[in-house]
C-alpha cells in the first residue's frame, strides 16, 4: 500500500498532513519509488542526524539564513518531525549586509512553517560595544561570530545545526558531523571526536556546545538535484537575472551602497546569478543564463571551482581564511 504525499510549504500540490508510521516519514513527501537513489541515502542520513540531535541535546537550534543549504535543512526537518513542531527554534545572525530579497524569503518561509525564528543582529553587537568597526563599510561576515556566540550564551543552546558541506572549502572538510566547540566557542580540529559506524558523541560539559552538520556528505550538485526533486522554493537571486555589476579584472561585484568600488571599476548590466547568497559586501555573482533549477544542475556539473572559492571574497583573503574564522567560533 502506498502512502499519501504530504503538502509542504515549499511546493504546491495535493496531499495529506496526517500520518502515523514514523519509518515512512522519509519517503512520504512523494509517491513510492521503485528504486533507492543516491539522494535517498543522503536524505535518510540527514534525517537520522536531525533526530539524533533532538534525542541527545537539551536545547538545540537550527541556523536558517534563507540560503539554499539551510532551506534544504528545513525540508529535511519537515520530513524528520512533521506533523509535530520542530524540536528546536530557527536562528539567524543578521549582519545587516544581507540581500533584502533573502531576508524577505527567510521571514516568509519561517511564517509559513509556523516555526519560531530568532534573529540577532551584528548591529546590536556594534551598538553594545561588543564589536568595533574599522570602517563604515567593513565586511561584517567575520564579525557575526561575536553575535552568534552571544546568542548561544543568551539562550543556552547546546547544539547548533547548520547547512555547511565538506565540498565548500577545505577547512570545512576537516569537520566532523558532530563538531565539538569548547567553552569559548572555539574549534580545534585536533580535538574532534571519532564517528565510527555513524555513532555520534554528544556529551558536553558546562559551557560547551556542538555544531552539527547533517549535509556534510552532500555536494553542491546534490543540493540542486534535491531542490529539483522536492520542488523547493529559493530566493530568485540564485537564478539568472539582469543586474548592475562592477567589472574588476576577472570578477564581478554587485553594485550596492555598502560595496566599496574603485575608480577603475567598470559598471555594466549583465545576466548573472549567485551561487551563494551571503553578505552583499563579499559575495560575487557569476555570469550565467541558468534561469531554472535544471539549467543550474547542468551548469553545476561542469563547474571546476567550489561555490565559495568562486564567489566569496572573504575566503580568497588567504589560504587559511576560513579555518582561522572557524577556530574563533565562526559557523
Amino acid at each position: 500500500m502506498s502512502l499519501p504525499a504530504r503538502t509542504s510549504v515549499f511546493r504546491s500540490g495535493p496531499g495529506a498532513d496526517s500520518h502515523s508510521v514514523a519509518d515512512a516519514m522519509v519517503i512520504q513527501s512523494r509517491p513510492m519509488q521503485s528504486s533507492w537513489s543516491h539522494l535517498d541515502d543522503l536524505e535518510s542520513e540527514a534525517i537520522h542526524i536531525l533526530r539524533e540531535v533532538a534525542a541527545e541535546f537539551r536545547n538545540p537550534v537550527l541556523m536558517f539564513s534563507g540560503g539554499k543549504d539551510s532551506t534544504v535543512l528545513l525540508r529535511l526537518a519537515e520530513k524528520a518531525f512533521r506533523p509535530g513542531k520542530f524540536p528546536f527554534p530557527l536562528l539567524h545572525v543578521d549582519t545587516g549586509h544581507n540581500f533584502p530579497e533573502v531576508i524577505e524569503f527567510r521571514d516568509r518561509i519561517a511564517a509559513e512553517l509556523g516555526e519560531r525564528l530568532i534573529v540577532r543582529t551584528v548591529q546590536e553587537s556594534i551598538d553594545k560595544g561588543r564589536i568595533k568597526l574599522k570602517s563604515a563599510n567593513q565586511s561584517r561576515n567575520a564579525l557575526q561570530t561575536v553575535t552568534l556566540l552571544d546568542a548561544i550564551a543568551e539562550f543556552g543552546f547546546d547544539a547548533c545545526i547548520g547547512g555547511a558541506r565538506r565540498d565548500e572549502e577545505k577547512a570545512r572538510a576537516k569537520e566532523r558531523i558532530f563538531s565539538f566547540r569548547d567553552a569559548f566557542g572555539q574549534w580545534d580540529p585536533r580535538r574532534q571526536r571519532p564517528e565510527l559506524w555513524s555513532l555520534y558523541n554528544g556529551r558536553l560539559d558546562a559551557g560547551e556546545h556542538m555544531r552539527v552538520f547533517p549535509l556534510s556528505n552532500w555536494t553542491e550538485l546534490d543540493i540542486w538535484q534535491y531542490i529539483a526533486r522536492e520542488e523547493i522554493q529559493l530566493p530568485h537571486l540564485y537564478y539568472a537575472h539582469s543586474r548592475s555589476v562592477a567589472v574588476r579584472g576577472d570578477i564581478l561585484l554587485p553594485v550596492a551602497d555598502i560595496v566599496d568600488l574603485r575608480p577603475d571599476d567598470r559598471i555594466e548590466t549583465r545576466i548573472v546569478r549567485f551561487r551563494t547568497v551571503g553578505d552583499i559586501s563579499c559575495t560575487l555573482p557569476v555570469e550565467s543564463d541558468a534561469a531554472d533549477v535544471h539549467a543550474i544542475i547542468a551548469e553545476t556539473v561542469k563547474a571546476r571551482i567550489s561555490e565559495r572559492g568562486a564567489t566569496r571574497l572573504d575566503d580568497q583573503a588567504s589560504e587559511a581564511a576560513m579555518e582561522e574564522r572557524k577556530k574563533a567560533g565562526y559557523f
